[in-house]
């Protein structure tokens, strides 16, 4: 019998969590589990930091006191911090329904001996989806147009030669990072019509091609590029990839559009550069602190279309986290290795190996 921990929010649910592994197709027959169901409060409170890990939500106290007993851990946000791990040596398997379980401790998951496994690519296609639908409203006005007229102002001006939006088919659009979403979103401009160039160091070049998406250094794509969308992962060479020395080189009345993460991007010079129409639109979804104040700078700029960082909010993304993070779980008890490891050190510690 093995006993499991299901902590998810009101996004993912923990009985989502528990339904998925009941049902995941590599749980063997023989497999006898008992459930303990928690949950926290976002999307209704905001994450944070945790105990020295991020973008976590919920109460390591009662974390640690729903952990008794209890080996196996499937869940969205539940802070995973070096306390929890010290706190409870019974714990085997963690697996987090996120592309980047930042919200653990793999460090000292590590030293104690517990496997860590994550969700890549999850959300690939809602992030990818908005992306678009971002860039649409941004370059076409469709946000700033609705807002105008609802508070009374038929924005005719909006036919001015000078104010007229940008079209996708025949544009050149460039994306900063070619990953999993990155891939999604080319494929989708290309269809659009759009010439499109991409900026990432690990890009198969040969791959990206194929699918008409053409591998450049970041200063030849961002000069060639009237829309920049971002989609780089954060790390801390790619913190602030996107910044003023190199918006500098985007061509006059540029769009650029972030709903990747707020870091990559330098907000510092948006302002200025919508004012002066260097930059013609901006389109976030993600931000340097969130949610930004109510004096956040960038709240008076024209132009600028923001949304409250919901690139991922889909149901098909919080089903797929779930029944992706169950299998991995599941594997693990069947005693196999779960196929993406956040903590592979882990491995060496156990006495066990990929082969």
């Amino acid at each position: 019998m093995t006993h499991v921990l299901s902590a998810g929010d009101h996004f993912i649910l923990p009985a989502a969590l528990t339904a998925a592994l009941l049902a995941a197709p590599t749980l063997r027959e023989s497999a006898i589990l008992t459930f303990t169901e928690i949950g926290s409060e976002w999307p209704m409170e905001p994450f944070g930091p945790v105990e020295g890990v991020d973008e976590a939500s919920g109460d390591v106290d009662q974390l640690i006191a729903a952990l008794e007993g209890v080996e196996v851990v499937v869940t969205h946000l539940a802070p995973f911090t070096a306390r929890v791990f010290a706190t409870r040596p019974e714990l085997k398997f963690v697996g987090v329904c996120r592309g980047g379980p930042v919200n653990v401790d793999l460090a000292a998951a590590t030293e104690a001996g517990v496997i860590v496994s994550f969700a890549p690519a999850r959300n690939a296609q809602a992030a990818a989806e908005f992306a678009i639908g971002l860039m649409l409203a941004t370059m076409r006005r469709i946000s700033i147009g609705d807002a105008e007229l609802k508070n009374g102002n038929w924005r005719g001006d909006f036919y001015r030669y000078d104010r007229t939006g940008l079209e996708i088919a025949g544009n050149t659009i460039g994306l900063a990072g070619y990953g999993a979403i990155g891939q999604i979103v080319g494929k989708i401009l290309v269809a659009f019509g759009a010439t499109v160039y991409a900026y990432d160091p690990y890009a198969n070049v040969e791959a990206a091609a194929a699918h008409g998406v053409t591998i450049v250094s970041l200063e030849e794509m961002m000069r060639r590029s009237n829309v920049v969308s971002i989609h780089a992962r954060l790390t801390p060479e790619t913190h602030h990839l996107i910044n003023a020395e190199n918006l500098a080189f985007l061509p006059e009345g540029a769009v650029l559009i972030n709903s990747a993460r707020g870091d990559l991007l330098d907000y510092a010079p948006l302002r200025g550069m919508l004012e002066s129409g260097h930059l013609g639109g901006l389109g976030l979804d993600v931000y340097d602190e969130e949610p930004p104040s109510p004096s956040w700078p960038l709240f008076g700029a024209p132009n600028a279309v923001f949304t409250p960082h919901l690139a991922g909010a889909t149901r098909q993304t919080a089903e797929r986290a779930a029944t992706v993070i169950a299998n991995e779980a599941a594997l693990f008890m069947a005693g196999e290795l779960p196929k993406f490891i956040a903590n592979p050190d882990v491995l060496e510690r156990l006495g066990r190996s990929r082969s």
